[in-house]
């Protein structure tokens, strides 16, 4: 039986925990389950949206008028294929895969160890930190397109971007192959004990938010722009910024969405009324004004 809900609350599924709700929410079983559902599903035209960790999606008040699909379980796996490979459920989440490369004395998955998402989602949107990208660990990747298709993309097939690529919106990341390079266990368990302490001292932990809030602009950094425009104390409702990181938006238990849209939407303002620079996002917004 398919695991198929309507007006499903995504306040669950991010970690602002806001949100409405989703007129159709799916969670596959398998790659043929999900096939099957497209294909059901295609003639209907919702809008779809794919959901992993919900670590940097805020989806507003009045939720989402179409499906959203979340891989489950069944999506998240990690094997060492080769020496220097690993294949990886899409729903497998970052620090997993920097931890299981670790195991396998695989160096160049340390800075995963900081990401807060699953995979499909680091590869949609070229997710890094300290230098360092998943660009650089990519082989290949698989993905469902939304009308049921399997699709296979090696990394000649992709450009990949600072916090992007340009791989077909209307696609569903369902599993990937990264590459590392054989080392100390010691050794790459240095590194990643190093990256993260250094996220320890610099980003905000157990509070409601989901990471950066804006990319950094070029040789700039979003937080800096944000601070020297006077925005650091800014609220609206229950939607602050992060005393530690000033990229750091969260919910303080009382917001709503549209408190935290606000406050984008200010800062946005601010810097650019201050500095020039138009800040871009980071996170993404998803559902009904």
């Amino acid at each position: 039986m398919k695991k198929i809900y309507e007006n499903e609350k995504l306040s669950k599924y991010n970690w602002f925990n806001l949100g409405g709700p989703a007129k159709i929410f799916f969670k596959p079983k398998s790659t043929d389950d999900l096939k099957e559902f497209l294909e059901e599903y295609k003639k209907k035209k919702y809008k779809i949206h794919t959901l992993g960790a919900g670590s940097n999606t805020l989806f507003r008040d009045l939720g989402f008028d179409g499906i959203v699909i979340k891989l489950g379980n069944e999506f998240s796996y990690t094997s060492l294929i080769s020496k220097e490979e690993i294949e990886v459920g899409a729903a497998t989440l970052d620090k997993k895969v920097a931890d299981f490369a670790m195991k396998n004395s695989l160096a160049g998955f340390e800075f995963l160890s900081c990401i807060p998402g699953s995979i499909g989602g680091s590869l949609s949107m070229n997710s890094g930190c300290y230098g360092e990208d998943i660009s650089k660990i990519f082989v290949s990747l698989r993905a469902i397109s939304f009308d049921g298709e399997l699709k296979d993309f090696k990394k000649e097939d992709i450009e990949f971007f600072y916090r992007g690529n340009n791989l077909n919106k209307n696609l569903i990341i369902i599993s990937a192959v990264l590459k590392g390079s054989p080392s100390n266990v010691k050794k790459i368990e240095e590194k990643q004990n190093i990256f993260i302490e250094k996220k320890r001292k610099t980003q905000p932990s157990q509070i409601k938010t989901c990471g950066s809030t804006f990319k950094n602009p070029s040789k700039q950094k979003a937080w800096e722009l944000i601070k020297i425009s006077g925005c650091s104390n800014l609220k609206f409702g229950g939607a602050s910024i992060s005393e530690k990181h000033n990229n750091f938006f969260f919910n303080d238990g009382k917001a709503t969405s549209k408190d935290i849209e606000s406050l984008i939407n200010e800062v946005k303002k601010r810097v650019f009324d201050k500095t020039g620079v138009e800040l871009d996002l980071e996170i993404k917004i998803i559902g009904s004004k």
